[in-house]
């Protein structure tokens, strides 16, 4: 969660009940065009931003995606899911910091630009981007040290990741390789020259639908439509894709841009990060 999101909370706690000012403590001197801020205080808890290089916490990571995009951070960023940024109480911000996840020993370099993440005691709020390169996205939250750093090129521990590229708006489609198979993107053009064979998916003209993904394999294809079959009419169609067979699964026509944008993010909830809108 991230700052503006609670400024109201705090506005409201400052006019309406008196919270008076917070704790009076010290901090470094401020560096210049870095936003520190003053104490502020979130469902009964204070908290107090200082710039500390020494900063070196182990905790609960989350991370946050589609429904904060392209909205203001705290310190007046756009905030970008496809970004290497985080939420962070206290630290100073901009500053960076490497995030660690101890489930797999990967770590991160993130730029802390918003306040948050005010959930359950959780240590820091990660982009969705961030959260793909940790390995933690489908989980939802993971246990991690953040540790202050000086800059955007300290050193990280470099784990081989299969974690695929962030959407592009051009991208309509990506081959989704299960197991020890490589991710690879692709552009898939969505037209009706190229549907080979198709079962359940309607194919009226115009139509909006979710493509949840494409796959190189008819069983992954199949255990996704499986997955996600409960938030809609599903369906599966195979296409020529560079010699390559490639199946793509599908939720629709669905009846309203909103209702697209509704089940897409019920989608992404699930962890199928590559789905986006299509339209045939």
């Amino acid at each position: 969660m991230s700052f503006h999101r609670i400024i109201p909370l705090i506005i409201l706690c400052a006019v309406l009940n008196g919270c008076g000012v917070g704790p009076q403590l010290t901090s470094a001197p401020p560096v210049p065009g870095v936003k520190i801020g003053n104490p502020y205080k979130i469902a009964g808890k204070w908290y107090t931003p200082a710039a500390n290089p020494n900063y070196n916490q182990v905790g609960v990571a989350s991370w946050y995606g589609p429904e904060f995009h392209n909205k203001k951070t705290a310190n007046g960023e756009t905030y970008n899911m496809n970004a290497l940024t985080a939420a962070h109480t206290t630290l100073p911000m901009p500053s960076y910091v490497r995030v660690t996840n101890l489930e797999n020993n990967r770590s991160l370099l993130l730029k802390i630009n918003d306040r948050g993440p005010f959930v359950d005691d959780r240590l820091i709020d990660v982009s969705r981007r961030g959260a793909q390169l940790l390995g933690f996205e489908k989980r939802g939250t993971t246990r991690v040290r953040v540790e202050a750093v000086e800059g955007p090129n300290a050193q990280v521990n470099v784990v081989r990741s299969e974690v695929p590229p962030p959407i592009q708006k051009q991208e309509v489609g990506r081959v989704d390789i299960s197991s020890l198979e490589v991710i690879e993107p692709l552009q898939i053009l969505v037209e009706p020259s190229q549907v080979i064979s198709s079962t359940i998916l309607p194919k009226d003209s115009g139509n909006t639908y979710i493509q949840v993904g494409a796959y190189s394999k008819i069983g992954s294809a199949s255990r996704v439509m499986t997955a996600v079959s409960h938030l809609g009419d599903i369906g599966m169609e195979s296409i020529q894709l560079n010699g390559r067979k490639i199946y793509r699964v599908r939720i629709g026509p669905l009846k309203s841009s909103d209702f697209a944008s509704s089940t897409l993010a019920k989608i992404l909830k699930l962890g199928h990060s590559m789905a986006n809108v299509v339209i045939d």
